[in-house]
């Protein structure tokens, strides 16, 4: 996470006496290939026993949720009907779009259906793949007929069993986040229990099955994860163009299957010109990441028959407008403290003004209005105006888009997670403000090569990433409770990170001047592994559930592992 070292200017002399030191090591380690095998031996089984547990966590996960929706609602046997009834709210209705294309006659009847339907508003003709993300229904209705599956599973246990699936690509998501950012799987294994004992805060998606986020949130998880390696230095040419078509491919299926897509990469967005106008990310990389969310909004808005609020939405005018105002300001990152706090305000400025006018004029080429009422609703909820707008008003009636209730603290704090994330949290933000600090302070030295020593802060930019992302998010959280999913999940994933990090430990055990390598390493992992062993304990009740009817849950397991390797299959023979 952060290192500090000092630079000095290199003499001839020192150049000669290193000399024969670096001999030495080379003939050492060519004595030593055996230590070097054993090393790869258990970096491969450390691998190998990491994935499979991510796999198992995963799976289980999925099988656990399944089994809390079977138990709640006894869905096995109740009447068809009454299954199509316990889709609560809109997600009875996006169900009914599946089921309306499995009855087509034929896919381009289904399809002709959606884009010319008079049955969701009265007196209207709408297209539904224009106004709703509804391409996972159309898809799934596809694969259940193309798929031999009709006489061994019914239509709607392939529509739960599918999501119930991505939930264990989610936690599995969530698992790899953290290992990455900490280096052990350890924490991944603690970042999973995490999301599942706070399962109330963490998903909803036992008794809401069909909402967009729980199709979305998985692949936002898959794009997170996709970035924190991304992020890494030194990444050969093969694994950076492999990281950059998962984070496209991820980002355009979340920004397909979710309607508030924007905002969130929005959120997003602002993460990376914060770190990049910090100089706390590579340039080349942040303006990938732009490229790939603009694209991706290009692609869903073709998809969705050009979809004008999509063309409308801040998150692409905001992105071409740091990338105009990045190329009318090349010489942001050099100068003095002042020198450069002054051009970043002016950047700033630059962006928000650039922003405001692009969308502006989008939005008036396109004769735009149809989110008017959501920047009506954040008009009226932060307290700048009262608002007629229904919609508006709609949202504020809603106990969703309130303030985070406190007794989602008092869960938190339950299960040690809300303590060990506030933790971790403080001793990065102090480190990442060091960092920040040294950055502004001494851009117009770090190209020089004096002989005057300097001290430098590094943070490793996956880290920053993360640390600036959980941040914009909970605030995110705080004021609208539907958005603390997003929270939440990431919560786990950065406590658990936090406590099996070595740098945080080494960072904190030398300020109390108790370091050493052998203290940090029985630290790092016996904390996790004490949790872990509390988090066991107070939920073994509840856990019981997955070994009550053991023949019910292998069948369960057994069909949502059939749904995904069904589909794959399908997709591998496209």
């Amino acid at each position: 996470m952060m290192s500090i070292r000092q630079r000095k200017g290199i003499k001839a002399t020192e150049l000669s006496e290193d000399r024969p030191a670096q001999d030495e090591n080379v003939k050492v380690e060519n004595k030593l290939p055996s230590g070097c095998t054993s090393g790869g031996v258990w970096r491969i089984l450390s691998f190998a026993v990491g994935g499979t547990v991510a796999l198992c966590s995963g799976l289980l996960t999925s099988v656990y949720l399944a089994t809390l929706h079977e138990n709640d609602l006894w869905f096995s046997n109740i009447k068809e009907v009454e299954r199509e009834i316990s889709f609560r709210t809109e997600c009875g209705l996006y169900y009914s779009y599946y089921k309306q294309m499995l009855q087509a006659p034929t896919l381009k009847q289904g399809l002709h259906g959606l884009i010319y339907d008079n049955k969701t508003e009265s007196m209207r003709t709408i297209n539904l793949l224009e106004r709703m993300n509804i391409y996972q229904e159309v898809f799934l209705s596809i694969l259940y007929k193309v798929l031999p599956i009709q006489k061994y599973l019914e239509p709607v246990y392939f529509y739960i069993y599918t999501l119930f699936g991505l939930q264990a690509i989610y936690v599995a998501a969530l698992y790899v986040t953290s290992w990455l950012l900490s280096g052990t799987w350890l924490s991944g294994l603690l970042a999973a229990f995490w999301y599942v004992t706070n399962r109330i805060d963490t998903t909803r998606v036992e008794f809401t099955i069909p909402l967009r986020e729980n199709w979305a949130l998985p692949f936002f998880a898959i794009q997170i994860a996709a970035i924190t390696y991304f992020l890494r230095p030194n990444l050969q040419p093969l694994s950076e163009r492999l990281t950059l078509l998962a984070i496209f491919v991820s980002t355009f299926l979340f920004s397909l299957t979710w309607q508030f897509n924007q905002f969130m990469m929005l959120m997003q967005a602002l993460v990376l010109f914060v770190l990049d106008s910090l100089d706390m990310l590579p340039a080349v990389k942040v303006t990938w990441l732009y490229g790939i969310q603009i694209t991706s909004l290009f692609l869903v808005c073709i998809l969705q028959f050009f979809n004008s609020m999509i063309l409308g939405s801040l998150l692409i005018s905001f992105n071409l407008s740091v990338l105009i105002s990045r190329k009318l300001q090349k010489n942001l990152k050099t100068g003095s403290f002042f020198h450069r706090l002054g051009k970043l305000l002016l950047h700033l400025f630059m962006v928000l003004c650039l922003t405001l006018f692009l969308n502006n004029i989008i939005k008036k080429i396109l004769n735009l209005k149809s989110d008017e009422h959501i920047f009506k609703f954040l008009k009226a909820k932060f307290g700048f105006g009262a608002t007629r707008d229904f919609d508006a008003n709609l949202y504020l009636c809603e106990e969703a888009f309130g303030l985070l209730p406190f007794n989602t603290f008092e869960r938190l704090s339950s299960t040690l997670l809300f303590y060990a994330y506030v933790f971790v949290l403080s001793v990065t933000v102090i480190a990442a403000i060091a960092v920040a600090f040294h950055n502004l302070s001494d851009s117009t030295n770090q190209q020089s090569t004096g002989k005057m020593g300097k001290w430098t802060v590094e943070l490793k930019p996956e880290t920053a990433y993360n640390l600036i992302h959980t941040i914009l998010f909970g605030f995110l959280a705080l004021s609208t409770m539907r958005m603390k999913y997003l929270w939440t999940s990431h919560m786990c994933v950065f406590a658990s990170f936090g406590l099996c990090s070595p740098e945080i430990w080494e960072l904190l055990l030398k300020l109390v001047h108790l370091y050493s390598p052998k203290r940090i390493c029985v630290i790092r992992y016996s904390v996790p592994i004490l949790i872990l062993l509390y988090l066991c304990y107070k939920v073994r009740l509840t856990f019981l559930i997955l070994v009550i009817n053991p023949f019910n849950q292998i069948s369960a397991l057994a069909q949502c592992a059939l749904s995904i390797i069904w589909q794959v299959e399908w997709l591998w023979r496209l």
